[in-house]
């Protein structure tokens, strides 16, 4: 039975290798979507694309009922 005082082995890496090399071409994403999602998760982005696409949508529709109602009188 192992003794209560061992502590699990925990691979050790160091965290400030490679930071003070990398440039700010290396870490930036390449392309539109790439700079959003870094910025914006992406159903975030997806929810605001359909909810502007229905939004519109709907304004439209309202709008056709206001020119074609005006039309009948």
């Amino acid at each position: 039975m192992p003794s209560t005082t061992e502590q699990p082995a925990v691979a050790e890496t160091d965290i400030s290798a490679g930071t003070e090399t990398a440039t700010a071409a290396d870490t930036r994403p390449a392309g539109l979507l790439g700079r959003v999602e870094s910025r914006f998760p992406r159903g975030l982005v997806i929810r605001l694309v359909a909810y502007l696409f229905v939004g519109h949508l709907f304004a439209f529709f309202v709008y056709l009922l206001f020119v074609l109602g005006g039309q009948n009188q």
